[in-house]
C-alpha cells in the first residue's frame, strides 16, 4: 500500500524510518506515494476554492471561478510534485558533501517522507479561514523539519552530527527552492494565469 508508512511516520517516526531503511522500496513506490499525497492539497485548494471560500479577516468570503480554481490547483500539484523531485535531487547530491552514497531512490524517499505532514495541511483549507491554515500550516511545516533531522542520518547512514548539519544544508536548499516555486507562480500570474474571482 503506497500510504502504509504515514501512520508511522506520526506515532514512531524514528523507527518508521528504520523499517523504511530497512526495506527500501523501489522508485516507483516512492514516487507514487508524492503523487498520491500531493493530490490533498491541489484538490483541497480547488474545493475551498470554489466553493467554500476563503475568510481573509474582516469584509467578505472570498471565492474563485471553478474554472480558475482548477487551473490554480492543477498548478499547484505539477508545482508540489515537481519540487519534492527537485528537493530529492538536491538531498542527492549534496550526500557527496557529506560522504554518503545514497542512490536516488533513498534521497527521494527523504524527501516524500519528509514532505508529507507538509502536504496534510491541506486537510485544514476545510475550514479555509486564514489564520487557521496558517496555524495549522506552521505546525505541519515544523513537523516535516523534525522529519527530515530524525530521517536524515539514518536514511543516508551518517553519524547524527553529520546528520544534523547535513539536513540544516537541505533546509535551507529547500528554502530557496521554495522562493523559486513563489517566485514563478507570480511570473505566471503576471501573464494572465491568476486567480479569478467571482462576483
Amino acid at each position: 500500500m503506497i500510504l502504509n508508512h504515514l501512520f508511522g511516520l506520526y506515532a514512531h517516526p524514528k523507527e518508521e524510518w528504520q523499517t523504511i531503511d530497512n526495506r527500501h522500496e523501489s522508485y516507483f513506490y516512492s514516487l507514487s506515494h508524492i503523487a498520491v499525497i500531493a493530490l490533498i492539497p491541489s484538490l483541497m485548494a480547488y474545493y475551498s476554492g470554489a466553493h467554500l471560500g476563503w475568510s481573509i479577516g474582516v469584509g467578505d468570503v472570498i471565492k474563485l471561478t471553478q474554472d480558475s480554481a482548477l487551473l490554480m490547483s492543477v498548478g499547484m500539484y505539477f508545482g508540489l510534485v515537481v519540487g519534492v523531485i527537485a528537493l530529492a535531487l538536491l538531498i542527492h547530491e549534496l550526500a557527496k558533501t557529506f560522504d554518503a552514497t545514497p542512490t536516488f531512490t533513498q534521497s527521494l524517499e527523504l524527501a516524500a517522507y519528509t514532505a508529507t505532514p507538509l502536504f496534510m495541511v491541506g486537510f485544514a483549507a476545510f475550514y479555509p479561514t486564514l489564520w487557521f491554515v496558517m496555524t495549522i500550516g506552521l505546525i505541519g511545516l515544523a513537523y516535516s523539519v523534525y522529519l527530515l533531522y530524525s530521517g536524515t542520518p539514518i536514511l543516508m547512514h551518517i553519524p547524527e552530527g553529520k546528520g544534523f548539519i547535513y539536513a540544516s544544508s537541505v533546509v535551507t536548499c529547500g528554502l530557496v527552492l521554495l522562493a523559486i516555486l513563489m517566485a514563478s507562480s507570480i511570473i505566471l500570474w503576471s501573464m494572465g494565469m491568476g486567480p479569478v474571482y467571482t462576483g
